[in-house]
């Protein structure tokens, strides 16, 4: 089973992000709250991080995609 990876509440009127790199590739193995990637809006730079433990099954949104609130970036499988 997979879980998505979805792009967080970014603050108060900010509404999309750009994805800015991923630390990880798909395949990659990952720890529970481990950063996998970094979004960038006109305010602020975050982290995102893993939900759980598990491996990295697709990246959804690459680097320089524009992405929305609650959008998925990529899946991790168990």
């Amino acid at each position: 089973m997979s879980i998505e990876i979805k792009v967080p509440t970014l603050g108060e009127s900010v509404t999309e992000a750009t994805v800015a790199k991923w630390f990880k590739s798909e395949g990659d193995a990952v720890e529970a709250d481990e950063a996998l990637l970094e979004l960038e809006t006109d305010k602020v730079t975050l982290e995102v991080f893993a939900p759980s433990a598990g491996t990295v099954e697709k990246i959804v949104a690459p680097a320089g995609s524009e992405v929305a609130v609650g959008a998925v970036l990529g899946l991790l499988g168990e």
